[in-house]
């Protein structure tokens, strides 16, 4: 059996870190299994869907290279879940209910009162066809349940949560569509997975009931259910991760430097037994994934830890991975020599800005004739080869200097830094004319 996963967002918003987590997690599944990944976009909602967020939702994963195999969207389906809905109405197990939302909690209110679970009563189901055609007269619109199976416990084996069980006697039957003829997420998603061929799904742990639920629609039209497995949420110092958590999405991070090997290399891990790892290659993290590694305790997202791995990943990347990201002129020996000291691509034009100059550095008096000695060194020694070791080593016999003393006001005059690249590195970048005029400027 081929592996079909899917990811399934809302475009009611940008992705955020809890969005990629999902995806990323049912992409590495089929990866290993050699199956299929579908990008569904759950668009029902039609007032909050935007066809911007559509396009950025594609754009994210497209820069996070979860390229989907098949995109579909809810929006088309709609005569799909219309026959989904008679077929079920048909044999009993959906049912229009006239209550208003008023109506409805104020029988929740009385439940809870009186130390009762707030389950609809299915007082629906009482009403003969002349009150419903009387209802309907009066402009009341019916919304549609799903009527659960009380006699038939709710249960199935989680791929990371272990052995699930429900008791449908204390859940409510779930509005499947509204008044007004909108479909809720519950019955589209369970329809769009048996005509997708979905066979696994994985997702948040706040879907747990929405599992157990959807379960019985997968009973009730006849259609074997996906796997499922539930993980934990992911937290971050403000609590649970939202769309709202802007900081945290991904055109954020993005835009703020954060490279999608250092997010995909997080995310893949994160929650789990395996460590986080500085992987620049996906298909170490998609040989591994394994779902019996996850825990259950809520994973916290920190940004701190992002940026350090970020860090270690950028340290790793070739010239031709960043080329194109670089300024004007900088080559791959530039940035060898520059790539050590960056947390961020972007940084490099600081470091390349510094080669290139001007530099502007007052030394100390008491440094003004070593640099001027320096100037005469750096004029006379072969730079084809190690110009950096050639000039400290003349500067050490010529003048005594030794270890600080020696370095620190070399780099200084040089690149108007106390700290950074390896001079032995940048010094041929910046060049025997350049570093001569430098010196003497220190030294003026």
């Amino acid at each position: 059996m081929t592996i079909v996963t899917r990811f399934a967002p809302s475009p009611t918003g940008r992705l955020h870190v809890g969005n990629i987590r999902t995806a990323l997690h049912n992409w590495l599944l089929a990866k290993k299994a050699g199956g299929r990944f579908l990008l569904r976009i759950d668009d029902t909602d039609r007032e909050r869907s935007r066809e911007e967020y559509v396009e950025a939702i594609r754009a994210d994963l497209d820069w996070l290279g979860l390229t989907p195999d098949g995109e579909y969207r809810q929006s088309a389906r709609f005569a799909l879940y219309e026959t989904a809905l008679e077929r079920l109405a048909a044999a009993g197990r959906a049912y229009p209910a006239y209550e208003s939302a008023q109506e409805l909690e104020l029988k929740r209110k009385v439940q809870l009162s009186r130390g009762l679970p707030p389950v609809y009563d299915r007082a629906a189901l009482a009403l003969g066809d002349a009150e419903r055609a009387a209802l309907e007269a009066e402009g009341i619109r019916p919304h549609w349940r799903f009527k659960l199976d009380h006699d038939t416990p709710i249960a199935w084996a989680d791929g990371i949560r272990g052995a699930q069980q429900l008791d449908p006697k204390l859940l409510s039957d779930p509005v499947i569509r509204r008044a007004d003829g909108s479909w809720l997420y519950m019955l589209p998603s369970a329809v769009d997975d048996i005509e997708m061929g979905v066979t696994d799904v994985i997702r948040g742990e706040d879907h747990v009931t929405n599992t157990g639920l959807q379960l019985q629609m997968f009973a009730a039209l006849g259609a074997t259910p996906p796997r499922f497995g539930h993980e934990a949420l992911l937290t971050g110092s403000e609590g649970k991760l939202s769309k709202r958590l802007g900081s945290l999405g991904v055109d954020a991070m993005r835009d703020d430097g954060i490279e999608r090997e250092a997010l995909i290399a997080k995310l893949a891990r994160i929650g789990t037994s395996q460590p986080v790892e500085p992987v620049t290659d996906a298909a170490p993290l998609i040989a591994g994934f394994d779902l019996s590694t996850f825990g259950r305790a809520p994973a916290r997202f920190d940004m701190a830890e992002l940026e350090t791995l970020n860090t270690r990943i950028v340290h790793q990347m070739d010239f031709d991975r960043v080329a194109d990201r670089l300024p004007a002129g900088m080559d791959a020996a530039a940035w060898e020599a520059i790539r050590p000291n960056l947390a961020k691509v972007a940084e490099a034009a600081d470091w390349w800005a510094i080669v290139q100059g001007p530099v502007t550095h007052r030394a100390d008096p008491a440094d003004r004739d070593f640099l001027n000695a320096a100037a005469d060194v750096a004029s006379a020694i072969d730079w084809s080869v190690n110009p950096w070791g050639a000039l400290t080593a003349g500067l050490k016999g010529d003048t005594g200097r030794f270890g600080k003393t020696l370095f620190l006001p070399l780099r200084l005059a040089l690149t108007g830094r106390a700290s950074g690249p390896e001079m032995a590195a940048l010094l041929p970048l910046i060049g025997r004319e350049e570093a001569v005029v430098r010196l003497r400027a220190a030294a003026a």
